[in-house]
């Protein structure tokens, strides 16, 4: 029972993260996938932070917990699944920290 429960939120984070990202993909089209589909798609920051605030909001509903822990299981939600960010900060180098 508790498999099927993970199965469909994990099915339904998967398919909001496509719609928050502007990617016309579904869990449907990528589940039976040999290659790992996170690394072919991104997202921008902005997106990713909606997409943080909604996931975490619906795990904490779905799931009857304390916020933090909804914020936890986010987090492992988007090890296994989440789909890299394309406008990360670029760093700044060691010869710009000197002056």
């Amino acid at each position: 029972m508790a498999s099927l429960i993970a199965k469909r939120i994990t099915q339904h984070l998967i398919d909001k993260m496509f719609e928050y990202a502007h990617i016309p993909q579904t869990y449907e089209d990528i589940k039976d996938r040999e290659n790992n589909f996170t690394s072919e798609f991104s997202m921008t920051m902005a997106q990713f932070a909606a997409f943080r605030d909604y996931g975490v909001r619906y795990l904490k509903r779905e799931l009857k917990t304390s916020y933090y822990h909804a914020q936890a299981e986010f987090e492992w939600f988007n090890i296994m699944y989440g789909l890299s960010i394309s406008d990360k900060a670029k760093t700044t180098s060691f010869e710009d920290l000197e002056e």
